[in-house]
């Protein structure tokens, strides 16, 4: 956890929950009813909670999956939508769990991290085998991909105009770049923004001045990437497995960081014990509020081959 000691650090972020999650990633803020949500991959849960004294967060609720959770976005009504292993899965307003038709195949294969484009369609891809996707699901759920040739991919975001999308190809140590038509929800060719020298890059989230933060799995940190791919600041996290990360709060001024224990030795569980567990920072640093889902209407869903 030491390959970034020469990077100035911004602080180290403290403990926010007291539970610990095997694969905790993920997090959104919902300005709407001022929460955080964020997912346990493998354990297909969805949690709930709000900010407390000292910057914690208080786990309040939990919502339970056909299968695994690879990442959740919610609609201003309230309603989520969840990447499960090979289709989408919806909770609406009142508690009522619905699936949607296979999107993917291959007992290999699963959702993993996902997010809304500035218009709403939500934008997810594949953790797998190889020749991972990048898809674009519209609300009748037709969908269109975006790559198909990744080794895993991982954390993406819109920059703060909504006309670039940045998505991460984590085993290459990659994050790419392209122009993204939010008409449309298509977007241009691809090309590489940076590649990381030590760790590997998971979950990211954006900043007002379209900075990037991004959780550096095996590294125990974050890094503020600048629109120009260099690598300015971190914040230090007490876990060496930091998935994603998220501004929050009312100000979006609070980053929030998704931490898991996946893959951790005895060893490093007892020299890390604090693993698995979500952490904030404040910062004098402003985010941008990621787009809400657009929800869905009721159309069959195509199969992609796997």
């Amino acid at each position: 956890m030491n390959s970034y000691e020469s990077i100035p650090t911004l602080g180290t972020a403290r403990v926010a929950t007291g539970t610990s999650y095997f694969l905790g990633e993920g997090p959104i803020w919902d300005p709407v009813r001022g929460r955080i949500l964020w997912v346990d991959i493998m354990a297909g849960a969805v949690h709930s909670g709000r900010f407390v004294h000292g910057g914690a967060v208080e786990a309040e609720e939990r919502y339970d999956f056909p299968d695994t959770a690879g990442a959740v976005a919610v609609s201003a009504a309230g309603e989520l939508v969840v990447a499960g292993t090979h289709r989408l899965h919806y909770r609406d307003v009142a508690g009522v769990i619905s699936s949607g038709g296979p999107l993917i195949e291959g007992s290999e294969r699963r959702f993993n991290d996902g997010k809304p484009d500035p218009r709403g369609r939500f934008v997810v891809g594949t953790k797998g085998p190889g020749g991972e996707l990048l898809i674009r699901v519209d609300r009748d759920e037709w969908v269109e991909v975006l790559d198909a040739d990744l080794t895993l991919s991982n954390g993406l975001v819109w920059s703060a105009d909504g006309l670039r999308l940045f998505s991460i190809d984590t085993m290459t140590q990659s994050i790419y770049v392209r122009d993204y038509d939010t008409a449309t929800g298509t977007g241009g060719q691809r090309s590489l923004f940076t590649r990381l020298a030590h760790g590997y890059p998971d979950g990211m989230t954006i900043d007002r001045d379209d900075h990037l933060w991004v959780a550096v799995w095996g590294e125990g940190c974050v890094l503020r990437i600048s629109p120009h791919g260099e690598i300015v600041a971190k914040v230090d996290v007490p876990a060496p497995h930091t998935s994603c990360a998220v501004f929050a709060g009312p100000e979006l001024t609070t980053l929030v960081i998704t931490t898991a224990t996946e893959g951790l030795t005895l060893q490093q569980l007892e020299e890390y014990p604090l693993s698995g567990r979500l952490f904030t920072i404040a910062l004098n640093v402003t985010g941008v509020q990621q787009p809400l889902w657009a929800e869905r209407s009721r159309a069959q869903t195509p199969t992609l081959e796997g």
